[in-house]
């Protein structure tokens, strides 16, 4: 399989202390490479690089060494191919300014092209669906609780179709009941679009499914046979019949 996300000797760095005369090492020397319709997932404490890692991936910072590579491409050479050109970075953060309804948010990428209100709107829907959140279009994003909010944070990273999608931690502050669910999202864009998805996670067992289970400590990635990653082989959490599970209908609070 071809790699679609290529990382390649990279050590991120970051100076500390008063005036920067000190360093913290987030990452040393990681390799990863990601094929289109493939789900890594990558755990680790706090402070173990793993953030570091998905702003790398998706374009967001550039590596102290090494190279970040999207479809062949130096992501340092060309930053706006990232963001712009095929890189979806899941962010649950949502400001008022820009929008109101979960339905306008998740349009908000697609109005800064050609696109008009109506299409972005009906492409939004379309996302909104695809994760099982049709149901959310007109709440606000402080009425969501955690699963709801991550959801929506991934829809939004979709309406662009990009071809890899980046995920930070997407079940944190979510409900145990909830996890699976809310990962069948991830296995279905991943198995049925063909997008190459990298999540990270705080707990080895959010990875249980994932076609590759790798693990983060102290900025040294290593494989799922050097330490607990998650079961690969535990099947991916998704339901009998494949599909994503939507969201019941919200009931009034």
């Amino acid at each position: 399989m071809a790699a679609l996300l290529e990382l390649d000797g990279v050590t991120q760095r970051y100076p500390r202390g008063a005036r920067g005369r000190h360093e913290r090492v987030a990452l040393r020397d990681l390799s990863l490479a990601l094929g289109a319709g493939e789900l890594v997932g990558v755990w680790g404490t706090r402070h173990s690089g793993r953030s570091t890692l998905t702003l790398l991936a998706a374009g967001i910072v550039r590596p102290s060494e090494g190279a970040v590579r999207f479809d062949g491409v130096d992501l340092a050479r060309r930053p706006m191919l990232g963001l712009r050109g095929g890189i979806g970075w899941c962010d649950r953060a949502f400001d008022p300014v820009m929008a109101a309804t979960v339905v306008e948010h998740v349009a908000a990428p697609l109005l800064s092209g050609d696109v008009s209100n109506r299409a972005a709107e009906r492409t939004a829907i379309d996302r909104l669906e695809r994760v099982g959140a049709a149901g959310l279009a007109e709440l606000e994003p402080d009425e969501l609780d955690a699963a709801e909010t991550t959801r929506v944070a991934i829809a939004r990273a979709i309406v662009t179709r990009p071809r890899l999608l980046v995920v930070d931690e997407p079940t944190t502050g979510v409900r145990a009941t909830q996890e699976r669910p809310l990962l069948s999202v991830l296995h279905a864009l991943a198995r049925e679009e063909g997008v190459a998805v990298l999540m990270t996670a705080d707990d080895a067992a959010a990875l249980a499914g994932v076609d590759r289970a790798l693990s983060l400590s102290g900025g040294l990635l290593r494989g799922a046979a050097d330490g607990p990653a998650g079961d690969p082989s535990a099947g991916a959490p998704e339901p009998a019949d494949g599909r994503v599970v939507p969201l019941r209908a919200r009931e009034a609070r």
